[in-house]
């Protein structure tokens, strides 16, 4: 019955509004300039593809034509895809967590028509909706001076947000009491029975898990890796992930990782991949490395695209419901299963633990097989092919239901996560295929993405790449290059990282705050530049930039680089041992400046078979050099011997005698520990 101006967007997000009886715009400075000029307040309302309350607002409000009239008359309605935008989100996030306390999407910001914001939520039900869109229109159009003074307030408050990391700690030091009392207030708020933190909702987090490794690694804390593999081990287990076709949903709404909002991300996925990785390379549990594979397999079946990139996400709905396509009935089990039902509603807890409501239960592993393979008469091999004969059933008759909804945007800062994965999963496992297929995305990226001048386009669809990349698109490419560089031993994905780097320093770094804006100097001017700061579910765009920055330091030189590093981390500190939690990708970096990672260089024909040797071992204190012939970078320079390779472990470019056995380079790397 109705189209509006999104139709013409590529956004799936975008679309779904398309045929609202809302006139939504997508962002523009058109849409503002129609405001100017019609006088008018203006609605950014932002959300993204896989939302469920974004689709629940939607469905009560931006359906209905009662309400979209009000909204049509009054207001310049713009609908934006906050990862397609993540600037817009960011700023109006902040207004809206300044205002209320706490932020989330569907994110709901009413502005002026210069941009800058006088109100705003999340998600309202319908008749509160009405109200406030009366309200708002009455005090704009009676008590102007009113709603200026709301924007001036709001907006020094914003700016005034972006100032308390730009502290100038000139005479500071890095001092391993600011990570000790990191971890020391971090354990107040463990959950020790479950994994996670002490509360509900749990987000997987995993770059917290990340660093928490690499402590407990490093000091030797076994309440921290305790803390780490009971947390790794119950999200495996648990009902965030797809036990039938593998996969994390965002997050669990309970304590207990049980019922997850059903949606799935890249972005967790692939971190996810990486952080498992890392734990099966400290431990050697077999559990890490099935989670990682089955969880590959899951992206690479759902998401992987002919062009060799991925898309961002499923949606948590499927025919209206929310969690429809994943969660079962014991009917539908009994009669797909056979002789093989009890086994498997024993195995995956169809139980009392696994009920959710409805008559739905979600998979969930029994954490106790040996009780299981008691009672069943079974060994390991057998329990084993019986559940996976279960599982191939169920996934053939999940695979005729009506699937999610996919959001078919290739997001390159996400495509640099995914590219990290594979590289670390190859590395870890020695599938070539992780490989090959990292490789290729990063061509991709390279190809489509990445402009002849350094920069970087955000998002990539039907064939185009569009808007101007952001600070995270280059963090998580950079990051995606040097373990590509690792993988092939070819520069070209080093001199790339550089390339970006220096792009990256020139168009986003503010030298009077030492940090760099969430967007370029090149790019639109939103109402206030902001920064990205604190580690998220993603690490924040400032702390990677500064690994980044820090590893190149390492592998190709430039004391300017360490300078940069030190004067960001500085201001970072007390926020560090305050809340390690909401810093925990800066604290991996403040631990590399205490301790000085040593940096690893492979040196001859073999470079390969020595770096897999390398990576069976978890070596958080190593950076890699590698290359397959003679190479001229400076720490390189004179170390190739012809039909000879040779590991040479550094500290500051000065190294020790070479060796060609793993076990002694292992050695020497711990010595630096």
């Amino acid at each position: 019955m109705h189209s509006n101006a999104l139709i013409n967007e590529s956004s799936p997000y975008l679309l779904q509004h398309a045929h609202n009886p809302v006139n939504w715009v997508p962002w523009s400075e058109k849409a503002f300039e129609t405001a100017r000029k019609e006088n008018k307040l203006v609605l950014v309302s932002i959300g993204y593809s896989a939302c469920h309350w974004c689709h629940v607002m939607e469905h009560e409000s931006f359906e209905n034509t009662e309400v979209a009239a009000i909204m049509n008359q009054y207001f310049v309605n713009i609908k934006v895809d906050r990862e397609e935008r993540p600037d817009v989100d960011m700023l109006y996030m902040s207004a809206v967590q300044l205002m209320t306390g706490h932020g989330g999407w569907p994110l709901n910001c009413f502005v002026l028509p210069d941009g800058r914001p006088i109100y705003g939520g999340t998600y309202f039900q319908k008749e509160r909706w009405i109200n406030i869109l009366n309200n708002l229109h009455n005090l704009y159009t009676n008590d102007y001076e009113k709603v200026l003074q709301y924007a001036t307030d709001l907006t020094n408050g914003i700016k005034q947000a972006e100032l308390i990391y730009s502290k100038k700690n000139e005479g500071s030091s890095f001092s391993w009491n600011t990570l000790e009392k990191c971890i020391s207030n971090w354990k107040t708020r463990f959950d020790n029975d479950l994994g996670g933190p002490n509360r509900a909702p749990k987000f997987p987090m995993p770059n917290n898990y990340s660093f928490l490794l690499k402590y407990a690694y490093t000091k030797g804390d076994a309440e921290v890796l305790k803390h780490v593999d009971l947390t790794l081990k119950t999200m495996a287990l648990g009902g965030i992930y797809d036990q039938l076709g593998g996969g994390f949903a965002r997050y669990s709404v309970d304590m207990q990782w049980k019922v997850p909002h059903f949606e799935k991300m890249l972005y967790d996925n692939a971190q996810l991949i990486t952080l498992y990785c890392e734990a099966y390379r400290y431990t050697n549990n077999s559990l890490y490395k099935q989670t990682a594979q089955h969880t590959i397999e899951f992206v690479l079946r759902e998401w992987l695209t002919k062009e060799n990139g991925f898309y961002s996400a499923l949606d948590a709905d499927s025919e209206g419901e929310e969690g429809k396509y994943y969660v079962w009935q014991t009917e539908e089990l009994s009669r797909l299963l056979n002789d093989n039902y009890d086994l498997f509603c024993d195995y995956y807890c169809v139980n009392d633990i696994g009920y959710w409501e409805h008559d739905n239960y979600i998979l969930m592993r029994n954490h106790e097989t040996a009780s299981i393979l008691q009672k069943y008469n079974l060994n390991e091999k057998t329990l084993n092919e019986k559940i996976q004969n279960c599982n191939a059933v169920l996934l053939a008759a999940r695979e005729k239901r009506v699937k999610p909804g996919l959001d078919n945007k290739i997001l390159t800062a996400w495509n640099g996560l995914m590219c990290r994965a594979l590289c670390e999963a190859y590395l870890t496992f020695g599938e070539n295929k992780y490989k090959d297929i990292a490789v290729s995305n990063a061509s991709f990226i390279k190809s489509n993405l990445m402009q002849a001048d350094g920069s970087l386009k955000r998002s990539f669809s039907n064939g185009a790449a569009k808007i101007s990349g952001f600070l995270d698109d280059y963090a998580f490419v950079i990051d995606a290059f040097i373990h590509v560089y690792y993988i092939s031993q070819d520069e070209l994905w080093l001199d790339l990282a550089e390339k970006l780097s220096n792009y990256s320093l020139e168009h986003f770094y503010d030298m009077d705050r030492n940090l760099f804006y969430y967007t370029a100097g090149t790019s639109e001017q939103l109402a206030v530049r902001t920064s990205e700061v604190s580690d998220n579910v993603i690490p924040s765009s400032n702390s990677q930039m500064a690994i980044n920055l820090f590893k190149l330091y390492k592998i190709k030189g430039g004391e300017n680089h360490l300078k940069i590093v030190s004067e960001m981390l500085k201001n970072l500190t007390e926020e560090i041992a305050h809340y390690g939690a909401g810093y925990s990708n800066w604290a991996s970096l403040y631990m590399d400046l205490l301790n000085d990672p040593a940096e690893v260089c492979i040196v001859g024909k073999d470079v390969e078979e020595k770096l897999l040797g390398l990576y069976k071992h978890y070596l958080p204190n190593a950076i890699f050099v590698v290359t397959a012939s003679p190479s001229e970078l400076d720490i390189l320079k004179g170390r190739y011997v012809n039909d000879k390779t040779l590991i040479y472990v550094c500290k500051n470019k000065s190294c020790q005698m070479p060796t060609s056995v793993i076990k002694e380079a292992v050695e020497l790397i711990e010595k630096h520990n």
